[in-house]
């Protein structure tokens, strides 16, 4: 089957200072078109509720931004392309559409000192042989190309980190043959803290907490930070080498997670793992740095859209299933089963039951069950009520 995926190529940039001072002014404009829209929508939300036409979409404000920029006292607006900042108009639409239908945070006003971006969607080229990135109203950019772009070149976006680096993120179209895998077991996988990863085949991959490694380092840098007078040139030193330190453990993170995830998809055909409710657990101080340093989340999304191009099969089970109380020999159901117990002995069978791994073994066995019965109808109940019946379900045909 072929199929159409959408893959970007990130690749480092080297701006010249002049082009520097450009690019810092195409991202103040894309940033000031988002925050200056976010707050027209919020205003004219607050006016006009309760009414027939509560909120204003893309195309409202792409009329209001058109009139905003003949206004004399808004004309530098023209210096950027019109398309990068009718671009910062659709992903505020983005994330509204987000917030109202998938659950995500409301949209929160961009910073100067956060990461800043800005996208070009047409009328961008890049030179293999010279090594150029040419964008519209900017001089062709010095690109390190470490890797070949594959497939059609969509977009672009030009984007600088807090620590002062630029990147360009090559949006590409890709048609690429998929199909089934045939090679390869089946494998359940625990996600946990202790150890980051537990199959069902019996390895455990531990957490490598990169910024447990780095944290005195960084609060020592922090402390230093915090100590300096704002606005001066020391602070902004100060505040760059603590970029750094984050870049660091950000890029030790993803090498781990991409690895990690190219390895398992690799190995497998069958790939079943738990629906983490990770923002509830964060909610829980003691357990919210360790969490966020894992990224539990990230490797998930790796494995699932790996899965989809080379042809794996993956699932997630629902989060109610008691997948570490259950005895995956016996079924026996441990209720008293605590956050600290790493093992606990079956009452039922008599067992020695490692928690990591009984669970990853219930994860497989049920993700195998749901898979040979996702053909039947069955009335949605919510939540744990639906949980429950699928426990009960599924216990008496694994027994």
């Amino acid at each position: 089957m072929v199929k159409t995926i959408n893959k970007a190529f990130q690749y480092r940039l080297y701006p010249t200072v002049e082009q520097g001072k450009i690019l810092a002014s195409h991202f103040g404009q894309a940033r000031f078109v988002y925050n200056y829209f976010l707050r027209k929508r919020i205003d004219y939300y607050a006016a006009n509720k309760g009414h027939e036409k509560q909120s204003l979409n893309y195309h409202d404000t792409a009329k209001m931004l058109t009139e905003l920029k003949q206004q004399p006292k808004f004309a530098w607006l023209k210096e950027s392309n019109s398309q990068s900042l009718q671009q910062s108009l659709r992903h505020l639409d983005t994330a509204y559409s987000h917030f109202f239908n998938d659950g995500f945070k409301f949209p929160g006003f961009k910073k100067k000192n956060r990461k800043q971006s800005f996208s070009v969607p047409q009328h961008f080229n890049i030179d293999t042989k010279t090594k150029l990135l040419y964008i519209p109203k900017l001089t062709p950019i010095k690109i390190v190309l470490h890797r070949p772009i594959e497939g059609k070149m969509k977009s672009v976006t030009i984007s600088k980190t807090p620590s002062g680096k630029y990147f360009a993120s090559v949006l590409c179209e890709i048609e690429k043959t998929v199909k089934s895998k045939q090679t390869g077991g089946e494998i359940g996988i625990d996600i946990g803290i202790k150890s980051f990863a537990v199959t069902s085949k019996g390895e455990r991959i531990d957490a490598p907490k990169f910024l447990r490694q780095s944290e005195e380092k960084l609060t020592r840098l922090q402390r230093l930070l915090s100590r300096k007078v704002k606005g001066s040139n020391k602070r902004n030193k100060m505040r760059i080498k603590v970029a750094r330190i984050h870049d660091k453990i950000s890029n030790q993170r993803n090498d781990f997670l991409h690895k990690l995830s190219h390895r398992i998809v690799s190995e497998n055909q069958a790939i079943f793992a738990e629906n983490l409710h990770v923002k509830g657990i964060m909610a829980n101080r003691c357990l919210a740095k360790s969490v966020s340093d894992a990224g539990w989340s990230e490797f998930v999304r790796q494995i699932k859209y790996k899965s989809e191009w080379h042809g794996v099969y993956f699932k997630q089970i629902d989060r109610f299933l008691p997948s570490s109380k259950r005895c995956n020999s016996c079924g026996w159901i441990n209720e008293s089963l605590m956050l600290a117990d790493r093992e606990w002995v079956c009452q039922d069978c008599g067992q020695v039951v490692d928690r990591d791994f009984n669970a990853a073994q219930n994860i497989l066995q049920f993700g195998k069950l749901e898979t040979s019965t996702e053909g039947r109808s069955e009335t949605k109940r919510p939540g744990r009520l639906r949980a429950v019946r699928r426990v009960v379900e599924l216990g008496s045909r694994l027994l």
